[in-house]
């Protein structure tokens, strides 16, 4: 079908007009304000990263191959071992600043890759196919939220209710995004959904970011707290749940930003599918269930005082702040990728993209 609404896409990560840092916009600044941040040092990356400036598994990704790369040009040994072991440093660093995305480590690892299949080229060369890969990362991941918005948007009808949690659109990724690029895509083709975001305590994710995108592309959102879910599809405005993922275990377990296993669970007493929308570099089939996935624990400022003028619980109060939570497979109605739409068995149906 032809499109016939195009819409502004956003860029939320690239690389420099000189090639020498990384441009993000800092999303810790939205809605309010549209600040970009230019990250040239190891410590600027691993800020933004831990930070949340840059966040979402794929731009998590494409932030990685870009900053991995603009840190080895800075690497002045010359010689291969002294170049490989400074990269690994650089690699290693970066990689602690946030230890559920997969996609994180996948791209560092693919960055290595290309060094050390190449030990037998001047530093100069693997500098170029450095950068050749990491074009080619961001490349693949506009490809890929594509064909994952395409054979998500086969899911729904004109006029569905959609339940959102956290953000998975354009400033996730790139161009149309995973969890929310079905909506993006099907506004292109003249489809109105009825979009409900929740909020996504405690960072606001979803208030923040996806109804701001929501609403900047002229999609009908409307913003609800997290503990309004329920009533929403009790109410029959829901037709179908669709979150992003972060890590996907080979058995389906699924982790997302924390809150998104209480949306299954109600989805699956209500009787409305819940679909997970992510690139297959996100399934870590090393990983067999969602016991095995690392949750990040976060500090408790961002539950007491972030967002407030003053803090909303004393000082001394404990705080308990996963970052993630872990949806069982058993609750998941289908794992959408760019290769196709996975449907339980996902021992099987997820083998089968490997």
């Amino acid at each position: 079908m032809d499109h016939i609404n195009e819409i502004t896409h956003i860029e939320s990560v690239r690389l420099s007009d000189d090639g020498a840092s990384v441009i993000i916009i800092d999303q810790t600044q939205l809605p309010n304000r549209t600040e970009y941040l230019t990250l040239s040092s190891a410590k600027d990356m691993w800020e933004a990263i831990y930070h949340l400036k840059v966040r979402g598994a794929p731009a998590i990704g494409i932030c990685a191959g870009y900053g991995i790369y603009c840190l080895a040009l800075q690497i002045r040994e010359r010689n291969y071992d002294g170049f490989l072991r400074k990269f690994r440093e650089n690699k290693n660093y970066l990689n602690s600043s946030r230890p559920t995305a997969v996609n994180l480590s996948w791209a560092l690892n693919r960055m290595e890759q290309v060094v050390t299949g190449n030990s037998d080229k001047e530093i100069t060369e693997i500098l170029e196919l450095l950068k050749e890969e990491c074009m080619k990362i961001h490349q693949e991941d506009i490809s890929m939220c594509r064909a994952i918005s395409e054979y998500g948007l086969s899911l729904l009808k004109d006029g569905d209710g959609i339940l959102t949690h956290c953000n998975a659109g354009p400033l996730a990724t790139s161009r149309y995004g995973t969890g929310q690029g079905p909506l993006f895509l099907g506004k292109e083709r003249g489809m109105n959904f009825r979009v409900y975001a929740d909020e996504t305590r405690p960072l606001l994710q979803g208030a923040r970011l996806t109804s701001y995108e929501l609403q900047k592309a002229g999609i009908d959102v409307t913003l609800i707290c997290d503990n309004m879910a329920s009533i929403v599809m009790k109410n029959g405005w829901i037709q179908a749940c669709m979150v992003g993922c972060d890590r996907v275990a080979a058995n389906g377990d699924v982790a997302n930003k924390i809150g998104t296993s209480g949306v299954a669970i109600l989805a699956r007493y209500y009787g409305i599918p819940f679909y997970v929308l992510g690139p297959t570099s996100t399934i870590d089939m090393s990983c067999k269930t969602g016991n095995e996935i690392v949750i990040e624990l976060r500090e408790p400022e961002e539950i007491k005082g972030k967002f407030y003028s003053e803090p909303v619980a004393l000082k001394e109060v404990k705080c308990y702040n996963p970052a993630f939570d872990v949806t069982d497979h058993s609750l998941i109605t289908a794992i959408i990728t760019e290769q196709g739409i996975c449907r339980p068995p996902y021992t099987d149906s997820l083998a089968v993209l490997f």
